[in-house]
Parts: C-alpha cells; sequence; structure tokens
C-alpha cells in the first residue's frame, strides 16, 4: 500500500495561501479527507456547500491547531465546560460550542451553536498554522456518501480539487461529536485500526 509523505513547508505556505484567496483545499484529517476553506469567506462557504450539496442549515465544523485559534468564535463558556474542553484537546474529539452571535449562518447552520475541534494530527494542524487560523472541515465527500479515505477515492467523488498530501490518521471515520452543554454523544467516534505486529 502506498502512503503518503507528510507535507513540505512548501506545500503547507501554498495551501494556506489558496485557503487565504477563497479557494476549496481537500487534506487530510484523523481518520477521512477533510474538505476547507476560510470560515470568513462566505463565497468560500457557498461553493463549499455547493459541491458536497449539503444543506447550508447542517452548519460545519471549525479545525484549529490550538484552543486561541477559536477563541473568536467561542460564545462564553463556563470553567467547566472550559476545562473540559481542555482536557480533551488537542485530540480527535469534535465538540458542539456556544458559538459567538454574530458569525456567519453558513457556519453554524443558523444555530447558537458551532463544531469545533483542536486536533492533534500533524498535517492538518499544520495547514491551520499555515493559514493562520482556524480551517473550515468537512468530509471530503458528496452528501449521503461514504468519506473518501484515499486521494483516488477523493478524486472520484469531487474531481481535481487541490489537495494537501499527508498521511490520514489512526481512526477509521470521522471523528466523534459531542455537545458541550450536555456531554451527549452525537455521533460516536469509531475505534481505531490496530497496529498488526
Amino acid at each position: 500500500m502506498l502512503t503518503e509523505s507528510v507535507p513540505t513547508r512548501q506545500q503547507l505556505r501554498h495551501a494556506g495561501s489558496l485557503l487565504r484567496s477563497g479557494a476549496i483545499l481537500a487534506y487530510p484529517t484523523e481518520g477521512v479527507y477533510g474538505l476547507g476553506c476560510d470560515p470568513e469567506c462566505p463565497q468560500a462557504l457557498r461553493r463549499l456547500l455547493a459541491l458536497k450539496g449539503r444543506r447550508e442549515d447542517k452548519g460545519l465544523i471549525l479545525l484549529a491547531a490550538n484552543i486561541n485559534q477559536l477563541e473568536a468564535y467561542m460564545g462564553p463558556l463556563l470553567p467547566a465546560q472550559r476545562a473540559r474542553l481542555e482536557a480533551s484537546w488537542p485530540g480527535p474529539v469534535t465538540w458542539i460550542v456556544p458559538a459567538q452571535p454574530d458569525l456567519d449562518p453558513l457556519l453554524t447552520g443558523g444555530r447558537r451553536t458551532l463544531a469545533m475541534r483542536v486536533t492533534a494530527h500533524n498535517p492538518a494542524a499544520a495547514l491551520c498554522r499555515s493559514f493562520g487560523g482556524a480551517v473550515v472541515s468537512t468530509s471530503a465527500n458528496r452528501s449521503g456518501h461514504p468519506p473518501a479515505r484515499s486521494r483516488v477515492a477523493l478524486r472520484r467523488a469531487l474531481g481535481n480539487l487541490p489537495c494537501l498530501p499527508g498521511p490520514l490518521g489512526g481512526l477509521p471515520g470521522p471523528t466523534g461529536i459531542y455537545d458541550l452543554a450536555t456531554g451527549r454523544c452525537l455521533r460516536p467516534a469509531p475505534a481505531p485500526h490496530k497496529e498488526t505486529p
């Protein structure tokens, strides 16, 4: 099986530049390829939703290299809520958190909450650092179809999008999603692949 090498500095700089220009970019995450764009570019958000055929009321995930990159999007948190986030991040846990009231409804799905994750996956975290902030993250697939787990599947589903090279993480699917207010699991996390001896 062909394994992807980690992205070079030049590839990361180029990817960050593409995002800043309003482009949509595919990139490896903890378990599947993600589609990303600048969360503050409404045109990019609309193009991303159209590419996936995703409804506007579903909302999107923000992916970050550290919690500071998410602060501008978060509403007020209780100390216990912040402690819960900090205990699980960086890691493959997506939380639904209170959102700032002035965010684009394409990000929030028109809700007062927003899905967020601080990733420990090196290529995805490096992309956020190169971009200079949080990046939209949604699985690379048409709505209702399985997420892409290879470059071939990505190309087959969505055409020739720019794609940051790099390996996927150890999860066999998308990360789990949890509601910060209730602790309820909204999407279970898949069990990681076991290494074979």
